[in-house]
């Protein structure tokens, strides 16, 4: 056992060339990771390459145009990373690039043409000597980490192998496999202290706010925004269900057809606007903000969502939507029609402002542990295909690619706020009791 003030000894590890990169939407902490990952091989004789701005220049790589550096990827250096672990952007860049997008089923493997991203990412990598790979991001980057594992394990038995280990990313907090991501408590503290800015202006005013929360898939962020800013109600696609679910049947463009869940749109106004009320007629308070999650513009019927465009990873552009707008000026209506009285209702949209905001002290020791957590994976342990977690007291752990993506669909399950836990009730309890 080493002594309590000794480094843990060095690894008996094999890699002289790791890189690391970093796709997806920004989040607080993400330097923290990036650092403390770089740092961790670099104190144990390995060299690291930051790929710049996520998998855009690998994805496209041919051999008749090398990677250039400063341009398509960095060699890290301690002085690169100086005084860098709690500092705000992403010091690699990001993209959404997706070099698995082809990929949908086990099947496609075979197929040379949707492989073809994959095959320049992993030759692309190999031109510069890396050995390793570290992948940060969010469910749709597991998704790729998870394919370029599977790509590998198709080539000859005597190609060489790069091991990928995947670090979880999301302000959204809705990965299975790990409590809390990175930069989640960062983005909450973040849009609480907007909300209660707007609680102000809203009480001056009379008036109301529809803020539209980042959480495309589930309501973690949105509940936990509109916990810590007191807003008066929060929904997310968790609670459309019941009376606020409308579901339609829907035809794709081979003319099959499908039922989609649907938001019955009308019955969710009216939930809004009967809060208006009775924090009006009950609490004497002509003031409030709602939160939206923004994952409910998926649940809009689908006449409402013609002509939005899709990203790689296949989602709508949900800033084309802007629910909170929408949802204003369709509240803003009904109150009137049920009162006969005008209301200042306002849609805003939030979130990206708190992307890179500063990251406060717990997603900065998260995304450390996270950071070394990747290297202790690949040198220590020799793992390859896993997925870091930290639980407890910032206890490590490394999940299975196969534990966290459906290896049939070769998507990720989703951790959504499961109605009626604990935590979706204390969003209930704080927020203006209704008796539906």
């Amino acid at each position: 056992m080493a002594e309590s003030l000794s480094r843990p000894p060095k690894a008996a590890h094999h890699f002289n060339r790791v890189a690391i990169l970093f796709a997806g939407g920004p989040a607080p902490g993400a330097n923290a990771v990036i650092s403390t990952a770089a740092t961790s091989f670099m104190r144990n004789d390995t060299e690291v390459v930051g790929m710049k701005h996520g998998y855009s220049s690998l994805a496209d790589f041919s051999s008749d145009q090398p990677l250039v550096e400063g341009k398509d990827y960095i060699n890290v250096t301690p002085e690169f990373l100086k005084r860098t672990r709690s500092g705000q952007g992403i010091m690699l860049g990001t993209a959404r690039t997706n070099p698995g997008k082809h990929i949908s089923d086990p099947k496609h493997f075979d197929d040379e043409e949707r492989v073809k991203p994959l095959k320049n990412t992993y030759e692309g990598l190999l031109s510069l000597g890396v050995e390793a790979l570290i992948s940060i991001g969010g469910d749709d980057t597991l998704k790729t980490a998870n394919k370029f594992k599977l790509y590998q394990d198709r080539l000859p038995a005597d190609a060489p192998r790069i091991p990928v280990v995947h670090l979880p990313k999301t302000i959204d907090n809705d990965y299975m496999g790990i409590d809390f991501t990175f930069g989640y408590f960062t983005a909450v503290d973040f849009l609480g202290g907007e909300i209660r800015n707007l609680l102000y202006d809203a009480d001056a005013g009379r008036s109301y706010f529809i803020c539209e929360s980042m959480g495309r898939s589930a309501g973690w962020l949105a509940y936990g925004a509109a916990i810590c800013g007191e807003a008066s109600l929060v929904i997310s696609v968790e609670d459309i269900h019941g009376k606020y679910r409308e579901d339609e049947t829907v035809t794709d463009a081979d003319g099959n057809t499908s039922t989609k869940h649907a938001m019955n749109v009308d019955e969710v106004v009216g939930r809004i606007v009967k809060t208006m009320r009775v924090r009006e007629e009950k609490e004497g308070k002509e003031y409030g903000v709602i939160v939206l999650a923004e994952g409910l513009a998926e649940f809009l019927p689908s006449k409402q969502l013609e002509g939005i465009p899709r990203d790689d990873h296949g989602h709508i552009t949900i800033s084309q939507i802007q629910l909170g707008k929408m949802f204003a000026k369709l509240v803003g209506d009904e109150y009137e029609r049920q009162t006969g009285r005008s209301r200042k209702v306002v849609g805003l949209q939030l979130g990206y402002e708190a992307r890179c905001s500063k990251p406060h002290a717990f997603d900065v020791m998260l995304g450390s542990q996270l950071g070394v957590g990747g290297y202790r994976a690949l040198a220590e342990r020799g793992l390859n295909g896993v997925m870091v977690s930290v639980s407890g007291q910032l206890d490590l752990s490394y999940v299975p690619f196969e534990e966290l993506v459906d290896p049939k669909t070769l998507v990720t399950v989703v951790r959504y706020v499961e109605p009626g836990c604990d935590f979706h009730s204390l969003a209930r309890f704080l927020e203006t009791f209704v008796n539906e």
